[in-house]
């Protein structure tokens, strides 16, 4: 099947793939949209079952970071890139190198970040071969790593959520959280300091247990998680969850989380409309990081300048769940159509100039 036939495919400008048997690099890379600006986003590495799944999580992405930017205001393009792998077991340095290579030889129409399966170290090594490559300041509090910044933007956005759905504050919501990693933890961090109770699940035992010891948080297993008595279902893991054999047993009245790519199919959105359950859309709640790594990409690193910045994502939700409301549609189709808009007029400023 041509990549031009796949299901996820919508119109992305370029999609290339490398093979280096040597190092044992099996990647993709995706750029959706450039009409913003150069393409920008982060390289994932998962050991994906079939080329299919790597293919469909790169088109998906890709396509979700276009209207990620185009949201947050910022002038560039959406793009992604995996590496098929176990990021614990394959991966090495010769693979990153390579990796490096191939990022360069697109010649600056796609620039990499970290994502999930890689690090800030990990960027380093690429940008080694590439001078494509962002999220790396090694002067930098968190050593160039946007996911204090990423965690800020979504706790951002479950307040506008709460405000919204309850028109109270954080204290004494009842917050089920799917995935404490990197973003996560710092989004614990800041709901319980707010005065939240958060209930949580991970594929790491270690994760687990280091919110539990520093924050207090109640474990539940993942066939739990879903079905929780809570107020906030946050989704902060891989993408698909929320999908036709979980969102019935969805109890949350608000969907918000860093997760990309949150809902399995498109009609998600729409079921959970019909519900009366509250969805932050994902690319608009986890934009901090891509916000973040920009002003890096740009040596920006005036603080107040990137939390103004980011705290623009909770005026875009409030607007979108009013919208949503007005017009009986679901808050990610409104939020397709915000950015669709943005893209549009910028194409027409383009070609008018």
């Amino acid at each position: 099947m041509s990549v031009f036939d796949h299901a996820d495919f919508d119109n992305h400008q370029m999609v290339a793939f490398k093979s280096d048997p040597k190092s044992g690099l099996k990647a993709i890379i995706a750029v959706h949209n450039d009409i913003l600006g150069p393409a920008m986003g982060g390289c994932r590495m998962f050991p994906y079952s079939t080329s299919d799944a790597a293919l469909s999580d790169v088109l998906r992405l890709s396509r979700g970071m276009t209207y990620k930017s185009a949201l947050a205001s910022l002038p560039v393009g959406g793009g992604k890139s995996v590496i098929i792998g176990d990021p614990r077991r394959d991966k090495s340095r010769d693979l990153l190198l390579a990796m490096g290579d191939f990022i360069e030889s697109l010649s600056g129409q796609y620039t990499t970040a970290e994502d999930s399966g890689t690090s800030v170290d990990d960027m380093a090594v690429i940008a080694e071969r590439t001078q494509y490559a962002a999220g790396m300041i090694e002067h930098e509090k968190h050593g160039g790593d946007p996911s204090p910044i990423t965690a800020y933007g979504v706790y951002q956005g479950i307040c506008a959520a709460v405000e919204y759905k309850y028109g109270s504050d954080l204290k004494g919501m009842k917050i089920a959280m799917q995935g404490v990693g990197n973003v996560g933890y710092h989004m614990v961090e800041m709901l319980t300091k707010a005065g939240a109770k958060v209930f949580a699940s991970d594929v790491s035992t270690k994760n687990i247990e280091r919110v539990v010891h520093d924050f207090g948080v109640t474990e539940l297993r993942l066939d739990e998680l879903f079905s929780a008595n809570v107020d906030v279902l946050a989704p902060c893991a891989l993408g698909g969850a929320i999908n036709s054999e979980s969102i019935d047993s969805i109890k949350a009245k608000i969907v918000a989380g860093a997760a990309n790519n949150q809902l399995k199919t498109p009609e998600m959105g729409d079921v959970m409309l019909e519900r009366g359950i509250l969805y932050a859309p994902d690319y608009v709640i986890n934009s901090g990081g891509i916000i973040d790594v920009y002003y890096q990409s740009q040596d920006i690193r005036d603080t107040d300048k990137i939390e103004a910045h980011v705290l623009g994502i909770k005026k875009t939700l409030l607007e979108i769940f009013k919208r949503s409301e007005t017009e009986a549609k679901s808050t990610s189709h409104i939020a397709d159509a915000l950015a669709e808009d943005i893209l549009r007029d910028s194409l027409q400023k383009k070609k008018a100039a």
